[in-house]
């Protein structure tokens, strides 16, 4: 009985241990200091190689959403439109072959102008994805390309600041 009694209080000891990690583990991740899967996994790295782009605001949701799991991409090939917004990821790195083209934002529906100020909108939103000086080159000049892209090589994209991806 006595063995029975000691193997109790041990096992009551042991899911009050397990009780307060767990209130701790829940306190650290809602105030944002710990990440679910930081103990399972290495951070996530997405390879681009031949994105197309897509639209804006989809975009948008995924880069929040890489952001918020700490991964990192690396752009290898092409990449273009608005998959140049993952330029706005930390960590993110081109290599010097890489190809990344850069337009306007335009209609959902092909041959339709968007209005002046959804065009302003639209291409703030894209242009706060990217770091100087590649922010103010969009604005000033690549957002006002409706047809075609205005393409940057990796060398150049290194040169103005991005990082290059190392293997």
């Amino acid at each position: 009985m006595l063995r029975s009694s000691r193997h109790s209080r041990r096992v009551r000891i042991a899911l009050r241990a397990a009780r307060h990690l767990t209130v701790g583990l829940w306190l650290a991740l809602l105030l944002g200091l710990a990440r679910p899967d930081a103990a399972c996994a290495a951070p996530m790295v997405q390879t681009v190689r031949d994105d197309p782009g897509g639209a804006i605001a989809d975009r948008v949701t995924m880069i929040r959403d890489l952001r918020a799991r700490g991964a990192r991409v690396r752009i290898v090939g092409g990449c273009w439109s608005a998959c140049t917004m993952f330029l706005a990821l930390p960590g993110t790195c081109v290599a010097r072959a890489a190809r990344l083209g850069f337009h306007g934002p335009g209609s959902p529906r092909p041959g339709l102008a968007l209005r002046p100020d959804a065009f302003e909108r639209w291409s703030r939103i894209v242009a706060d994805h990217y770091p100087e000086p590649l922010r103010g080159w969009y604005l000033r000049e690549a957002r006002h390309i409706l047809v075609g892209f205005a393409e940057l090589r990796g060398t150049e994209l290194i040169r103005l600041g991005i990082p290059e991806c190392r293997d």
